[in-house]
């Protein structure tokens, strides 16, 4: 009986044992697949895409020298590969510095807009919004940057300091067609236009259709180094456009770009709050 009893609990906590490591397992599994997936979010649409595929080449490439037993190319291929992993640092720099800043990107990091009280964001919005429309309908171009979490101070020495709250009037004057600040960005920090004739940083992605100008790669630029959400009004089509995380969202009217403003800058949170009889005229 007692061998029995012994055999039983040494079971039993084997069982328990294996049990554990199985959970330990799948959280494991689960948390490493989940960084697969972000960091292939984060290149995608990149030049990080071909860099990989280039560098799973040279991977396949010496093991099948090895195999094949070709000494002087495998030799070659190894010390490329020992050079890769200097290099690939330096390549792949604006990709880390963008996984770093999502990383950052938490709660407990409120950007300016989470100072804000409700009315005032709306307020913004709503400005912001109208102006688009306006400089829409006269198809006169313009680039509206709404800073988020993620700091663009550097962007903002790149114009000219304005540090006004935001109006329909004032951002109408700002792209008045041979004004001086016409060709640049305004950069906005909470409700306030901080700068204009700002230049931003232009994508890279080599899959932008060619019928996009500067002020759309200039805003998918921005999006794909930092949180910002990025307007675009066309001088040719008059088409309005947004670029947010590195996508590019066109033809939007008054309404859906108010939409997705409330969206982006407050969440869900704002849009419930909103009564419903009044979401027709705010969103």
């Amino acid at each position: 009986m007692s061998f029995d009893f012994t055999l039983a609990r040494l079971t039993e906590s084997l069982a328990r044992v294996n049990a554990t490591n199985a959970v330990r397992s799948i959280i494991d599994i689960l948390i490493v697949a989940y960084v697969i997936y972000k960091l292939l979010g984060i290149i995608r649409g990149t030049r990080a895409v071909s860099l990989l595929k280039g560098i799973a080449v040279i991977f396949i490439s010496t093991m099948l020298s090895d195999l094949l037993e070709l000494r002087t190319v495998n030799w070659l291929l190894q010390k490329t590969i020992t050079m890769l992993f200097v290099a690939l640092p330096i390549v792949f720099l604006p990709e880390l510095r963008r996984a770093l800043e999502q990383i950052g990107r938490g709660g407990m990091f409120t950007g300016p807009l989470g100072l804000l009280e409700k009315e005032d964001i709306l307020a913004m919005i709503s400005n912001v919004a109208k102006a688009t429309t306006l400089l829409a309908r006269d198809k006169i171009g313009a680039l509206i940057v709404i800073e988020r979490d993620t700091g663009i101070a550097e962007l903002m020495e790149t114009g000219t300091r304005i540090d006004a709250v935001v109006s329909t009037e004032l951002l109408l004057n700002i792209f008045m067609p041979n004004s001086p600040l016409h060709d640049g960005a305004v950069i906005i920090r909470g409700n306030r236009i901080m700068a204009a004739g700002c230049y931003l940083p232009l994508s890279e992605n080599q899959n932008i259709s060619r019928r996009l100008g500067t002020r759309h790669r200039a805003a998918l630029g921005l999006s794909e180094q930092s949180d910002a959400v990025s307007i675009v009004v066309s001088e040719e089509t008059g088409v309005i456009s947004m670029a947010t995380s590195g996508k590019l969202m066109r033809y939007l009217d008054e309404g859906t770009l108010r939409e997705k403003l409330v969206e982006l800058l407050y969440g869900n949170r704002l849009r419930q709050s909103i009564p419903a009889w009044l979401r027709g005229h705010v969103m």
